[in-house]
């Protein structure tokens, strides 16, 4: 089952503005290097339950990397887990176990360290209205991280330049400006401004085109790829926007209650997805064929993780039977963590059973 024709894969991002198209056309391919810039390795993030209940493992063992100048989409449902494992990626939530790198070196949770490290890499916000303040005006909104930092350069000279690879030019235009005076699309490139502003080398972008008008949507993720050709920036981007990870990713990642799943190419994915939860997600977009799966249910407490599959309770495949031969392992059999790395892999006994991917 394909649930996308491969001629017609570039229509899963029909929501999105043809400059994205342009802009991913236009930009030479590149071969990322080996060495990844970020890395997670058996991250787990748990909080503790209330009045004795037991803890909600919201990540549950990930190995995840970005390279240098790769975007790599984090896609599922609500509630996933997806933006736990970023918020600790940035080091806003310790892990209970597990480590991150940050080229090459551990990452440290001193004030220090930390404040060093959010220099390097910043957080774009979903709701630009909520992530500036309303009494800052767009200069001062952009000029907060250059403070905050100690920057001794030309303040004005960074902010105007910062605003100009943002997209707002001429930048002086909107010094004075407050937030309310903005449109959604020019609040959140005040929010990009303002991570650009410290030169990061990487962004971790948390749906962020998820409440901008489709008319808007696509000029954002086009300036998103042009910053990343331009600057070599590496990016994180959480979505449950299939159609958003074809425009902008590299690589996808699709987790299902705290753990990855399926990872790969965007295209490897995409156009042919592998593991059930994937395909789920996938059938339902307008342009897929066939009939789209419903999955019954809600995602499982993440206090109470099933015991095999994460994902047999909702299967489509495990109920029409046609995972039989393997259906005890999938209610009883753990399955390992997914490398992170830039291979096709998939979590999934039944999947491993057809012997169409090399991880089970």
């Amino acid at each position: 089952m394909n649930p996308l024709k491969p001629d017609a894969s570039a229509a899963v991002a029909s929501s999105s503005s043809a400059a994205v198209a342009s802009s991913s056309a236009t930009a030479p391919s590149k071969a990322l290097p080996s060495a990844p810039l970020l890395s997670a390795a058996g991250l787990h993030v748990t909080f503790p339950g209330r009045r004795g209940a037991p803890a909600a493992r919201a990540v549950d063992g990930v190995d995840l990397d970005i390279g240098p100048g790769e975007i790599v989409a984090l896609v599922g449902e609500s509630g996933c887990g997806k933006t736990t494992l970023a918020r600790s990626l940035l080091g806003l939530v310790p892990p209970t176990s597990g480590a991150i790198t940050f080229a090459g070196e551990p990452l440290s949770y001193t004030s220090r360290a930390l404040k060093a490290y959010r220099k390097r890499a910043q957080l774009v916000l979903q709701d630009p209205s909520g992530s500036l303040n309303p009494r800052h005006t767009v200069y001062d909104a952009v000029a907060e991280g250059l403070r905050i930092h100690g920057y001794e350069g030309d303040e004005r000279a960074a902010v105007a330049e910062a605003l100009s690879r943002a997209g707002l030019r001429p930048p002086e235009r909107f010094f004075l400006r407050y937030p309310h005076e903005l449109s959604g699309g020019q609040r959140q490139r005040v929010v990009i401004a303002g991570a650009l502003v410290l030169r990061p080398e990487l962004i971790v972008a948390d749906e962020p085109v998820a409440s901008l008008d489709a008319s808007v949507r696509g000029e954002i993720l086009a300036l998103l790829l042009r910053l990343r050709d331009e600057l070599g920036l590496s990016a994180l981007v959480v979505t449950h926007d299939l159609g958003l990870a074809w425009n902008i990713a590299d690589r996808v990642a699709v987790m299902y209650l705290g753990r990855i799943v399926e990872t790969g190419t965007v295209e490897s994915v995409l156009t042919s997805p592998q593991h059930p939860y994937t395909r789920a997600l996938l059938s339902v977009l307008p342009e897929s064929e066939g009939e789209p799966v419903v999955l019954t249910g809600e995602p499982p407490d993440p206090s109470r993780v099933p015991s095999g599959c994460r994902f047999h309770a909702r299967c489509q495949v495990l109920a029409s039977g046609e995972a039989a031969a393997v259906a005890d392992r999938c209610r009883g059999e753990d399955l390992p963590v997914l490398s992170g790395g830039g291979a096709r892999e998939v979590a999934c006994h039944w999947v491993a059973h057809r012997g169409t991917a090399g991880t089970a």
